[in-house]
């Protein structure tokens, strides 16, 4: 969504979240996000290959699956990248010698993918009751030929502009952990669309509040 002048707060595209929807799985969450879709499994805490074990703490290992064809170099960049901010927040000196594995599976990517991944993983480690020091958001922003800052774009937004960048904040102190970007922008550019995204995380925890809320109502 374009940002301007009469918008001080950014809005998002329409999130829609099924938690629970596979059964194998410890935890699940099927995000849409607009017209881009994501599904995470999350197994775990469970046992470990011995070459992958570490003493003092779980093994965080992410697997992510492609709308079609074999992972390439850029889906390899999103394993890491979702592996790296979920080990920053999850809790896993609790759980010494042990795995928690997370299947991430493309299912349309219309936009915004990565931050509907990050999304995705946060609310499928909610569902599997994992232990955090904070939950996670991330939202993504592009910058135009126009130097317009776009929030949350689609595929067409995202081909017709010169940088994109996505943030990952916590939700203690709103501080950024994960920052992935492509394409030129100035430094002032930079901050614009970090203070940007930062205000609009606050809906993505206000989504993420009101999805648990409502699968807590129907347990009870």
């Amino acid at each position: 969504m374009k940002m301007n002048e009469n918008q001080s707060v950014p809005h998002l595209r329409p999130m829609k979240c099924e938690l629970g929807q596979l059964t194998r799985p410890d935890g699940s969450a099927t995000l849409f996000q607009g017209d881009t879709c994501v599904m995470t499994a999350v197994y775990g805490p469970g046992e470990v290959r011995m070459n992958k074990e570490l003493i003092g703490q779980a093994t965080v290992d992410i697997v992510f699956k492609p709308k079609s064809g074999l992972p390439a170099c850029a889906e390899k960049y999103t394993e890491v990248t979702l592996a790296n901010t979920c080990e920053t927040v999850l809790l896993a000196s609790l759980h010494p010698r042990s795995a928690i594995n997370l299947t991430v599976q493309e299912v349309q990517n219309s936009g915004s993918f990565l931050a509907t991944c990050v999304n995705s993983c946060c609310l499928a480690l909610l569902d599997a009751s994992m232990n955090m020091n904070a939950t996670v958001a991330a939202v993504n922003c592009c910058i135009t030929k126009e130097n317009d800052i776009v929030v949350d774009p689609s595929s067409k937004d995202e081909e017709n502009s010169r940088a994109s960048l996505t943030f990952v904040f916590e939700s203690v102190k709103k501080d950024i952990i994960t920052t992935s970007a492509q394409g030129q922008f100035s430094a002032e550019e930079f901050q614009s669309c970090l203070i940007t995204c930062r205000e609009a995380t606050a809906s993505v925890f206000q989504f993420y509040r009101d999805t648990i809320t409502r699968k807590l109502s129907k347990c009870v």
